[in-house]
């Protein structure tokens, strides 16, 4: 986990400083040399990059990641600001996902070859791949300016956050519907599956009690990285309807080249996916025995 983090952070800072001058940004195309060498001397620039490097790591290690030099406050702090926004989006639209993906993709697997199944199967590949960019635009028309149902950007109310959800539910749907079904299929024809069927155990309990835990780690897995992927996974819809979130925040702050600002949030979505990846192999042991004993 630590070498991770160092490798992105080692990384973000690089192509953020090789990706464009932040003193000619941050100065604007009419200041003058003078106004330019006192900015890149306020915010360090004006250094060697092997030192601004060194200086950024020990501040980081120390918890300090610098001023925004947009609002001149700690870049922790308005990172923080924006987090509540983002998780209430992601946590919403992940837990619509599940709700939705997962029956259809078990009532798939049981029905398999059916119209049913190649229905659902045809919905989560649109899902899958339409852009979050083109879905998101194309309800603000249907809903916002043809209907007048649902506000258009924004926040503070439930209106403001169904189309955000819904935009993203809908390609985490499709995703983890077609691993649902994947995964019980595989688990259904094992032979205890027929066994079961032979006892005669109904085909409810044969599924759910039987089949499911033993079809969850894949499931389980792809979760974890659509938790994991919270931060970065609502960039675009941030954007497209105003929500002020991290993505929002993000993008701007990339606009702008305020550094301090991406860099603590580059290395936040890291931790997330990391932490996120943990937990899953924890689960891993919860959900399967063999893992539990195989590692003793």
């Amino acid at each position: 986990m630590l070498a991770t983090l160092f490798v992105v952070a080692v990384a973000v800072f690089i192509m953020m400083r090789f990706s464009g001058d932040p003193v000619s940004a941050l100065a604007g195309p009419d200041a003058t040399p003078e106004q330019v060498a006192e900015i890149a001397a306020r915010w360090g620039y004006d250094r060697p990059l092997p030192e601004q490097f060194l200086t950024y790591i020990a501040d980081t290690l120390r918890g300090d990641f610098g001023l925004s030099v947009r609002s001149y406050e700690p870049a922790s702090a308005v990172f923080l600001e924006r987090v509540p926004a983002t998780l209430l989006l992601g946590l919403m639209s992940l837990l619509c996902a599940v709700l939705i993906g997962m029956p259809l993709g078990i009532i798939a697997a049981v029905n398999q070859h059916s119209a049913y199944d190649r229905f659902v199967m045809g919905l989560s590949v649109l899902g899958f791949a339409m852009p979050n960019f083109f879905l998101g635009i194309l309800l603000i028309l249907i809903f916002s300016l043809y209907l007048h149902l649902l506000p258009s950007f924004g926040s503070g109310t439930w209106q403001h956050l169904v189309m955000p959800v819904a935009t993203l539910s809908l390609s985490s749907a499709g995703a983890i519907a077609r691993f649902a079904r994947s995964c019980m299929l595989d688990v259904l024809n094992q032979p205890y599956v027929a066994s079961a069927r032979a006892r005669g155990i109904p085909g409810f309990r044969r599924t759910i009690v039987h089949a499911l835990p033993n079809a969850s780690i894949p499931i389980v897995t792809i979760l974890g990285l659509r938790f994991g992927d919270l931060i970065a996974g609502a960039i675009i819809v941030e954007t497209v309807f105003a929500w002020p979130g991290v993505g929002r925040l993000l993008a701007a702050s990339v606009a702008s080249r305020d550094l301090a600002v991406v860099q603590v949030i580059v290395l936040s979505t890291a931790l997330t996916m990391i932490l996120a990846n943990l937990a899953v192999d924890l689960l891993y042991g919860v959900l399967d025995p063999r893992v539990r004993r195989s590692s003793r």
